[in-house]
């Protein structure tokens, strides 16, 4: 089983390394102080197993299964017990290790996971009883996971090779573009109206002209965005 072990404290991240030295079933290629670089390795790679630490940094183990599509199997480590019920929610989520990990306590994992493997060769998803990812948006800042509510969402602004992202009360600031952040809106709520600009259809104000105003923001229709946008409204 290939894994990868994420865990922000290096001493955690070589106990569990060298646990995993010890079966021979278990092959660590690559580890992670980082949850967000983590991430980023396994939407290009694919493993069998991530040893993940659930006390990160402005990032919990949950909210890291959650982020990944289909997650591979996943066993958290800790130091205490108060996310052991929630975790269970994941299917993902295969065994909870308080920490200090016992070599007795590693192999009862072990067991667990080739169990769960000769059932099921792959997990294809991971849900919460109650989901809520999909109404969720994740964005990197400065090597952390924010998670921004899709329906706070108001305007989306392209600011060179850095988009805005423009809520009520906040903005941020997001180095990615315009395409690709459109790819990962619902077409039902979001539209764009402008080359640099993508809007929260449901947050229109009001309509004047070659304009739309979403909450204090005064946002440019384009020519050729504008007939799109006409269709969409329940005009009377």
């Amino acid at each position: 089983m290939n894994c990868i072990i994420v865990d922000d404290e290096a001493a955690a991240r070589a106990i569990v390394a060298q646990l995993c030295s010890k079966e021979s079933n278990l092959n660590v290629i690559e580890q992670f102080e980082s949850a967000v670089e983590a991430i980023k390795f396994l939407n290009q790679n694919t493993v069998d197993v991530v040893f993940l630490d659930i006390h990160m940094p402005g990032f919990t183990g949950v909210d890291f299964v959650q982020t990944l599509k289909n997650p591979p199997h996943i066993v958290l480590t800790t130091s205490d017990t108060e996310f052991a019920i929630e975790a269970y929610e994941y299917e993902a989520i295969v065994d909870y290790i308080v920490k200090p990990i016992t070599p007795e306590r590693f192999q009862k994992c072990i067991v667990k996971l080739e169990k769960v493997m000769s059932r099921a060769p792959k997990i294809e998803k991971s849900e919460p009883k109650e989901p809520s990812s999909e109404n969720d948006l994740y964005i990197n800042i400065d090597r952390r996971l924010i998670k921004l509510k899709l329906n706070d969402i108001q305007v989306i602004e392209a600011k060179g090779d850095y988009i805005e992202i423009k809520l009520e009360k906040d903005t941020h600031r997001v180095h990615t573009t315009l395409k690709k952040i459109k790819e990962k809106l619902p077409e039902k709520t979001f539209l764009q109206i402008h080359r640099s600009f993508i809007i929260n259809f449901t947050k229109i104000i009001d309509i004047e002209d070659n304009s739309v105003l979403i909450g204090k923001n005064v946002v440019p229709i384009s020519r050729s965005n504008r007939p799109e946008l006409m269709r969409r409204l329940n005009l009377v």
